[in-house]
């Protein structure tokens, strides 16, 4: 069960995946707290690593990236040194976008955005291929695109603690004095 100051936190987080920019004032209002309450929420869910960072979203074919493509990646081991070593050289690789380790025929499945075909074949023969840990990869190129979000879905909470009862208890009536009564 979610408490209510749980339920602030994942109001706050909704709202920002869909709107980063909006107004420290705005969102305030959207969940029914004053600012500094909610701009200190907010610093929390940074600290706290429930919110990584803010982004620019740009589109990659204004960007001059015409070719999108899922990469399916078989390593020749699947020891750990090999996938340690896979994931190194991964990240040094600008065009390669998301990687993520999976399960099943593949031990990897990455994303590359490339300006052109010559620009992938370019990467695969020049950076991919040059990679002995790798046994096999299967390439599709991405057609077109119905749906891309990076809004998570509504039905995650927080993690919540007796602590943070309290604070929105203190948010919530900020005049009133915690009296001990016998």
């Amino acid at each position: 069960m979610t408490s209510k100051s749980g339920s602030i936190d994942l109001k706050i987080l909704q709202i920002l995946q869909e709107n980063a920019r909006i107004s420290i004032t705005e969102l305030a209002e959207k969940i029914g707290l004053s600012p500094a309450p909610t701009l200190a929420r907010i610093k929390k869910l940074e600290e706290t690593g429930a919110i990584k960072g803010y982004r620019t979203i740009i589109d990659p074919v204004a960007a001059g990236l015409g070719i999108q493509a899922i990469i399916e990646i078989a390593l020749t081991h699947q020891v750990k040194d090999s996938i340690n070593r896979f994931k190194e050289e991964v990240n040094k690789i600008d065009e390669i976008t998301e990687c993520h380790q999976v399960t099943g025929n593949v031990d990897f499945v990455v994303k590359a955005m490339v300006k052109d075909i010559a620009a992938y074949e370019k990467m695969i023969s020049e950076k991919l291929s040059k990679l002995e840990i790798i046994s096999n990869m299967r390439t599709r190129v991405i057609l077109a695109t119905t749906k891309t979000t990076i809004v998570l879905p509504g039905n995650y909470s927080l993690p919540v603690n007796a602590k943070e009862k309290e604070v929105i208890q203190e948010e919530k009536n900020p005049d009133h004095e915690n009296k001990v009564t016998d």
